[in-house]
């Protein structure tokens, strides 16, 4: 059934304080990947910030409910695999046409995370890809999260229904989402809240429509790395060939 999993059940059977203690572990998560001091995190230990960004939040989900991650991860067939190379394309298609509605308004800013492969050797690449597959895949943990338990909270206590909860939730998960990435593009409001916030939308479609974090997190890791691979092919090709 299409949006079945945008029931806070989806996570597992969660009190109200576990919620809280949820969303405490979302801030927590974010505040250590944006904080780790990047003289100590270098080279292979890059991955330790990543990897406690998305594991801070499963691990307090496990503790609060045992099914919960597993309720949000299901099986990845070659099905779901399908799903996040539709969505993935649909993310990248969506920002893209934003950005280029608004390219002649406002500036933009490019994406720096890809910057370190400009002259990155093989381990580097490999590095780099290790720790944002872990890093995309705990920005959708840190997302979904927070629109589930604002889906719970307004079943609760304002009454509004199902479909009212999950449009507070989308709302809510979709500005975290882009106000996250406001350090990654420069404080560009615009950019972040309009274009960010569009690749969003699919992307939390995706999960709503499948109920697996997995298809959603694909459809993450493909966009992103579509535009990582678009910036190293252009700063490796050779010029004039």
């Amino acid at each position: 059934m299409p949006y079945q999993s945008a029931d806070p059940a989806a996570a597992g059977a969660i009190t109200a304080r576990g919620w809280t203690l949820v969303l405490l572990s979302v801030a927590c998560a974010f505040a250590v990947l944006s904080l780790s001091p990047p003289r100590v995190f270098g080279g292979v230990l890059l991955v330790i910030p990543a990897a406690l960004f998305t594991a801070i939040p499963l691990v307090t989900l496990h503790a609060m409910s045992s099914s919960g991650a597993r309720n949000l991860f299901r099986g990845y067939s070659l099905g779901a695999f399908g799903q996040s190379i539709m969505f993935g394309i649909a993310t990248l298609t969506a920002s893209l046409s934003v950005a280029l509605i608004l390219l002649p308004f406002a500036p933009l800013e490019a994406n720096r995370a890809g910057d370190v492969l400009t002259n990155a050797d093989a381990l580097a690449v490999v590095i780099f890809l290790v720790r944002t597959f872990i890093q995309l895949v705990g920005e959708e943990v840190v997302t979904i999260l927070p629109l589930l338990a604002v889906v719970r909270f307004s079943m609760a206590t304002t009454g509004i229904g199902r479909r009212g909860g999950l449009a507070a939730g989308v709302v809510v998960s979709t500005l975290l989402f882009s106000a996250m990435h406001l350090p990654t593009y420069n404080w560009n409001v615009v950019q972040c809240f309009v274009v960010i916030g569009t690749a969003r939308l699919v992307l939390t479609a995706s999960y709503l429509r499948t109920g697996n974090l997995w298809v959603s997190s694909g459809a993450h890791i493909m966009n992103d790395w579509s535009i990582f691979a678009v910036g190293y092919a252009g700063s490796h090709l050779p010029i004039g060939a």
